[in-house]
Order: C-alpha cells, then structure tokens, then sequence
C-alpha cells in the first residue's frame, strides 16, 4: 500500500526522520540556560550571604570588645590566656570552609555565645517601667480594698433600722476619699519629675467605685434570700 492510499484511507502519515543537528542545538541550549539560571541564584545567595557576614562581624566585634576589656580589668585575667590555642583556630578555620553561609552561621553563632556570657557576668538586665494603668492600680487597689472592709463592718455592727442611713454615707463619701488618697498617693510617690504623672482617672474611679458596687449587690443578696 502506498503513502497515498493511506492518507486515503485515513490513515495520518508518521514522520520517522530522527532529530537533527537544530534539535540538538536547542536542547543543548536550554540546558546552559538553566545552569547559567542556577548558577545566578546560587551567586546571588552567596552575595547576600557575604553582606549578611560583613554585619554580623562589625556587631560580634562591638560585643566582643567590652567583654575582652572586662576580663583583663575587673577579673584579672592574663592577655595571653584570651589568645586563642592553635587546635581553637584549626578549628575556627574549618567551621568557615564552606563559604560566606558557613561564615554567617558561625558568626552567628559566635554573638549567641556572646550573648549568654553577658548574662552569666552581667545578669539579666533591668526590668522595664510598669505602665502607668498597672502602676497606678497597685496604688488604688488597696484603698479600695480598705473601702470595702469598712462597709462590711458597718454593716455587721450598724443597727437594724439604720443601714440605708450608713450606706448612704459610705457610698457617697468612703470612694471620694480612696480615690483623693489614691491620686495623692500616685503624685507623692511618682511626681517630682519635668512630665507629669499620669494617674489614670477613670481606672482609679471605677475601681473606687467597686467595693460599693459590691455591697451593693451582697446586701441586695441576702435582703433577696431572707
């Protein structure tokens, strides 16, 4: 049967030639083309690895430097006891034989360790300020604590007939004077300086205010289940 009886009959013509010398050209190419693109990560991650190094060693530098300062003056220690031994720099120089990213990771490295010598020498370093909410709270707290201890006892010793009458009074004066304790407290103990000091007024009012709130409702309590 001839190649033009088969497309004839429908049959769809097959091309047996093999690949030539323009397939190979082309194959041959996307291959460069894909180590040059590989090639340009890799040198472009090694770039940024050395310049990522370059920092690390100014700020190892600037924290080893007190600290060699700091063993010679304040504990005595020989300069020639914080030269490094020769097996110490073998072993320095093959942890950075593999490029700039093994030279970071062991810089690194090297400002981790420094960091924990800081807080075994110098200790942890001195806790921050509390916020003016927290610090004030400590402070309005305890008189509000006092307002309610002295409305319970009212309340146990006060006759029958003359609770509202002491309620009354301890409602309207006892969390005047917590909350003007308070904030002359908060002046005596954290003014003096050029800012002023913030006393939080409405944290101290409402916590003033709780222990009534809070009688309030126990004396509402027991009325309800009497």
């Amino acid at each position: 049967m001839t190649d033009q009886q088969q497309a004839t009959d429908g049959i769809p013509l097959q091309s047996t030639q093999a690949p030539g010398p323009w397939d190979d050209y082309l194959a041959a190419a996307q291959r460069l083309d894909a180590v040059r693109r590989a090639a340009s990560a890799a040198a472009g991650e090694q770039q940024a690895a050395a310049t990522a190094a370059r920092q690390e060693l100014s700020t190892v530098r600037a924290r080893l430097a007190p600290q060699h300062a700091r063993m010679i003056r304040d504990f005595g220690v020989p300069e020639s006891e914080l030269i490094p031994r020769p097996a110490e720099l073998e072993a320095a120089t093959q942890s950075l034989a593999g490029g700039p990213t093994a030279v970071l990771a062991a810089l690194q490295q090297a400002r981790l360790t420094a960091d924990a010598a800081d807080a075994t020498i110098i200790g942890p370093g001195p806790a921050g300020p509390l916020r003016p909410w927290v610090r004030n709270l400590l402070i309005y707290g305890p008189f509000a604590a006092a307002v309610l201890i002295v409305q319970i006892v009212l309340y146990l010793v006060a006759p029958q007939g003359s609770v509202p009458t002491y309620a009354l009074l301890c409602g309207l004066s006892m969390p005047v004077l917590a909350f003007g304790l308070g904030w002359v407290t908060i002046g005596f103990v954290y003014g003096g300086g050029q800012q002023p000091v913030d006393r939080t007024p409405i944290l101290g009012a409402v916590t003033c205010l709780t222990p009534v709130l809070l009688t309030c409702m126990g004396v509402g309590l027991l009325a309800f289940f009497r």
